[in-house]
């Protein structure tokens, strides 16, 4: 039997570190899927939240380290 690695997601982790709400990752995931289906392409996750002034870029690589834990 094949095992697979599951690597965290941006936005799982935020919220793990109290840096978003679940409703807020909610938010900006419902943002990026009408970004994909209205252009074909979409922005990540942590840039949607910085444009709308949640997070800033110090927590967003604050979540990116925690990623590689």
């Amino acid at each position: 039997m094949e095992t697979k690695v599951f690597e965290k997601r941006f936005g799982v982790t935020a919220v793990e570190k109290g840096y978003i709400t679940p409703d807020q990752l909610i938010e900006a995931l419902a943002i990026q899927v009408a970004e994909e289906i209205s252009t074909g392409d979409h922005d990540l996750i942590g840039k949607i939240l910085f444009e709308q002034g949640i997070l800033t870029m110090e927590r967003i690589d604050e979540v990116l380290v925690a990623m590689r834990e």
